[in-house]
């Protein structure tokens, strides 16, 4: 089993900016891929950064420019970088993570979200 833990999101003004973190502990052979969703009230989940383990790394449209997803592989831990805060990002934040369980198993655990607030 896999636990994924978010924690850095708190209330900040636009403009400022938050870094989240992602720790995943737990029986881990390696992790292929991290990456960062989100969900405001009354929407879907959405993607908003993923990261290879090789640090290739993709990011929604919105956040473009203003956000930066890194890790540390040693770690086994992600981040987010949220620079330039907007209202509309507001939304719990999800860590995803694919974990490989050994050269042939793998799985996708999510952690429990933290809250992102940002106050116009």
């Amino acid at each position: 089993q896999v636990q994924l833990v978010e924690s850095g999101g708190g209330l900040v003004q636009a403009g400022g900016s938050l870094r989240l973190s992602c720790a995943a502990s737990g029986s881990i052979f390696s992790i292929n891929s991290m990456g960062w969703y989100r969900q405001a009230p009354g929407k879907q989940r959405e993607l908003v950064a993923v990261i290879t383990v090789s640090g290739s790394t993709n990011y929604a449209d919105s956040v473009k420019g203003r956000f930066t997803i890194s890790r540390d592989n040693a770690k086994n831990t992600a981040y987010l970088q949220m620079a330039n805060l907007k209202p509309e990002d507001t939304a719990v934040y999800y860590c995803r993570a694919e974990v490989k369980y050994s050269s042939r198993s793998s799985a996708v655990s999510w952690g429990q979200g933290t809250q992102v607030t940002v106050s116009s």
